[in-house]
């Protein structure tokens, strides 16, 4: 319904009330499409609010956006910072290992919003947990109120982290 719906806006020219249309809309309109009605920022700070499962989890157009998203927020390395994250929304669940461990924790608390994890996130995931260099701190000092916070998360640690939390 979606991408027919795009056809449609297409023949017509993108409408200037785009906002107005279901965020998910977004998923098929190119940042390009969205220029006449706003900045790059604000396609993707609209976008971050869409339904990414509608498009197949590894797939090429949720790839794209990431890049598309990582160019307009002018992101040089792998670092990622709050405002850039806020920005990226729901698209923070695609970025890969390099730019969580890049990132230095800074992502933690959006990408425990992440419905499930590649393996590549995972393990940097735990890296920069294990690290304790992030606001939780050392796996050492973590308590119950800890894990509640890191939500999402939890799933992801491994034996050599658990074992490291206080009983």
């Amino acid at each position: 319904q979606l991408s027919c719906l795009v056809r449609m806006l297409r023949l017509r020219g993108i409408p200037k009330d785009l906002d107005s249309y279901p965020k998910e809309l977004l998923l098929f309109v190119s940042p390009s499409d969205y220029a006449a009605t706003g900045s790059c920022v604000q396609y993707f700070l609209n976008l971050g609010e869409a339904d990414l499962s509608v498009l197949q989890r590894e797939s090429a157009r949720r790839k794209e956006l990431l890049w598309e998203a990582l160019a307009c927020l002018k992101v040089p390395g792998t670092r990622i910072d709050e405002e850039q994250a806020e920005i990226l929304g729901g698209l923070v669940c695609e970025l890969g290992g390099e730019h969580i461990r890049g990132s230095a924790g800074g992502l933690l608390k959006h990408l425990a919003q992440c419905e499930s994890f590649l393996p590549d996130q995972e393990e940097a995931i735990r890296s920069v947990l294990s690290s304790g260099n992030t606001t939780f701190g050392p796996p050492e000092a973590w308590s119950a109120s800890t894990l509640r916070e890191l939500g999402g998360l939890v799933p992801v640690l491994d034996h050599s982290i658990l074992q490291k939390i206080p009983k």
